[in-house]
């Protein structure tokens, strides 16, 4: 089975390779802590806290293994790519929803970077798949659950530097 490509900027890279490297070094510790201490209660057979480590302890884990897939196949995209006459990963773009005369701004991501709350949107969301490619003055469709959205690309700023390169180790 193939990895998926992550798609990241240098910053989304460096927060995933952070949270990897926290987990290993801290969190992974103090689970194992726990567990220890779980065992000394005696009978493990039905002991709560030490069910509750290991739990925690196959989260943490099966993180990590997602982590470092994501880092190793991770694809930075830099600033400016695509430039600002269409939507690329890595824009900005200002959009009109043409049924509430709402205006919004997105910055388009990977769905590692995906963080709707700070208006970052991941290029395979609805929103996103319907304006990636789109240029200035072009009216979108997007597919939501709550029904289909148009929305009018009013602006993109190109937030990026160019060039993309996938990452090795």
């Amino acid at each position: 089975m193939t990895e998926k490509e992550t798609v990241v900027t240098e910053e989304g890279l460096r927060k995933l390779e952070s949270e990897l490297e926290e987990l290993k070094t801290v969190h992974r510790k103090e689970v194992n802590d726990r567990i220890r201490q779980a065992k000394e209660f005696g009978d493990i057979s039905e002991n709560a806290e030490y069910e509750d480590a290991k739990q925690e302890q196959a989260f943490i884990e099966g993180r990590i293994m997602k982590l470092e897939a994501m880092i190793r196949n991770a694809k930075i995209i830099h600033e400016g790519e695509g430039g600002a006459d269409e939507v690329h990963l890595g824009s900005t773009v200002k959009v009109k929803n043409m049924s509430t005369g709402s205006e919004n701004e997105y910055t388009i991501v990977g769905s590692a970077e995906s963080d709707p709350l700070n208006a970052k949107i991941s290029n395979e969301s609805p929103i996103g798949k319907a304006i990636v490619g789109a240029k200035p003055g072009q009216t979108v469709v997007a597919s939501a659950p709550s029904g289909e959205i148009q929305l009018k690309v009013l602006s993109i700023r190109a937030n990026r530097k160019s060039g993309s390169k996938a990452r090795t180790k």
